[in-house]
């Protein structure tokens, strides 16, 4: 946040407006000040215009007067966006300057004057005449550059500058100037003028949508998030996706237990996963990671609870179809039916469509719906996905602690590489979990059998052996521990004595 005093008013802040930006509020604390001098910056594309539309649409709303000055954008380029998003334009007065500063008439009189001279005060005169007869509350001025262009000189552009904001300042209207993106050395110059900054970065990755940000340089006389923050511009505007902050959402935690139904696998547990904690389920590929994550799931359901989860690797229908055959055995229909009563959240999520930011705030949404079992399947897919987002593992920290605070169990899945004794993945996700549930492959009579043990569980005791796992066309089946065995995990796989064996019914050894 910034640690910019409050100087306005006494120490108390003016009143705000909403922005009508999803998440562009909670950044700003607010919205924006009454009568703000607010700067957009952001380059081609960046969703500018459409910031402009959405802010003032939003005021239209709440009953107020407001005017959308177009110095580059046409009245047709404004109504082909307002008709894209769904907005009603005719409730906006436009003042549109680029039919008239584009009039060949004008363009062929001759004149011995600079246009710096004739056509900036020509526009600014027609600007303060249309802000004097409409008497708006909210304006925003779309196209600063052109200003700038007309101006000629940086000291001409800057006092033409300062003497709209004063105009502005003086009738308490809020401002929001849109500009394209400029050298260093111009944007120090606007941020001295402007009361407030906000800039639009677009990047396009080598695979996929573009992947866009924004952040604050500025508020005077406010507090706001610094740190970028993604957005989305989609069907019905732009969409910001605040910055996680974990600290900021730390409610009282009343851990309680959740098993899974299955009475060995709690046991292991010593009861089950506990709310307020993030778990790790680790193995090789197909050793039952995602059944084990959905029986928590399942049984979550059934007691009652929400539960979101979300499939970076396997295609969703087929996720969701084993899953009732094998957590809901008997009870064809449920997940739909969860899925459509709202209980669970359920989404695929196609890696070359997702943010860090994006993800994060879907997360939130069903955490603000009452989602009690998060299952991130897996995290291997997570971090594929967006291979050229730096600070990812950060993103994830956030991520994690944040579901931690606010009581909710997390899943997370990861797969390791091999099949029998799979190497470590590239990157490390145990220290971010309290309780790590390792799964094995191993050969024991010609057969290859799958065994389960928990690796660590911060928040009490647990148990140290390991249990076999047989998952049939019927379910999940966990026996007793296997005594008499070693280097079950990795391998070779022999016995104490020489009569040691296993069966899933009973799992001691013979004799």
């Amino acid at each position: 946040m910034s640690d910019q005093p409050n100087i306005q008013g006494g120490g108390k802040s003016p009143p705000r407006f909403a922005t009508g930006i999803p998440g562009l509020d909670v950044i700003l604390h607010g919205g924006f000040l009454q009568g703000g001098f607010y700067l957009l910056q952001g380059g081609p594309g960046s969703g500018k215009t459409t910031v402009g539309l959405q802010y003032l649409l939003k005021r239209v709303q709440e009953g107020e007067r407001v005017l959308y000055i177009a110095l580059t954008e046409s009245r047709r380029d404004i109504e082909m966006i307002c008709a894209s998003h769904g907005w009603p334009f005719e409730e906006i007065d436009l003042c549109d300057l680029v039919r008239a500063s584009l009039d060949p008439v004008e363009q062929s009189t001759s004149s011995i004057f600079h246009p710096s001279e004739t056509q900036l005060g020509d526009v600014i005169k027609t600007i303060i005449s249309e802000i004097e007869r409409l008497k708006p509350s909210h304006v925003v001025i779309d196209g600063l550059s052109e200003l700038r262009l007309l101006a000629g000189a940086p000291v001409r552009y800057r006092r033409q500058l300062i003497s709209l904001k004063m105009f502005l300042e003086h009738r308490g209207i809020t401002t929001l100037l849109l500009d394209d993106q400029t050298p260093e050395s111009e944007a120090h110059a606007h941020q001295a003028i402007v009361g407030a900054t906000i800039v639009l970065e677009t990047n396009l990755p080598q695979y996929g949508r573009a992947r866009r940000r924004l952040s604050i340089g500025k508020v005077r006389s406010s507090e706001f998030q610094e740190g970028f923050h993604d957005y989305e511009i989609r069907g019905g505007g732009l969409f910001v996706f605040p910055r996680l902050v974990s600290p900021q959402h730390s409610d009282h935690i009343e851990r309680r237990l959740c098993g899974s139904g299955i009475p060995n696998l709690d046991h292991m547990f010593q009861g089950g996963l506990r709310t307020g904690t993030s778990s790790v389920f680790i193995g090789p590929s197909g050793v039952g990671k995602s059944t084990l994550a959905m029986q928590f799931v399942a049984n979550g359901l059934k007691l009652g609870l929400k539960a979101a989860v979300y499939t970076f690797d396997e295609v969703l229908g087929t996720f969701l179809a084993r899953a009732e055959k094998l957590n809901f055995t008997g009870d064809h229909g449920a997940l739909k039916t969860h899925i459509q009563d709202g209980r669970l959240v359920a989404r695929q999520v196609d890696p070359a469509e997702l943010t860090p930011g994006s993800f994060a705030q879907e997360v939130r949404d069903a955490i603000d719906d009452g989602a009690t079992i998060v299952v991130i399947d897996s995290l291997n897919g997570y971090l594929n996905a967006m291979p050229e987002e730096r600070f990812l593992s950060t993103h994830l920290h956030e991520l994690v602690s944040y579901l931690n605070q606010r009581d909710v169990i997390t899943i997370m899945i990861v797969a390791q590489h091999g099949i029998l004794h799979g190497a470590v993945a590239d990157f490390n996700v145990s220290y971010l979990a309290d309780t790590v549930l390792l799964l094995r492959y191993f050969e024991q009579h010609g057969e290859i059998q799958r065994g389960l043990s928990v690796f660590k569980n911060r928040t009490g005791p647990h148990e140290h052996t390991m249990r076999p796992l047989t998952i049939t066309d019927t379910g999940i089946v966990i026996a007793e521990p296997m005594s008499g065995w070693s280097k079950v995990a990795t391998g070779p796989l022999y016995g104490d004595t020489p009569e040691a064996d296993f069966s899933l019914s009973g799992n001691r050894p013979k004799g």
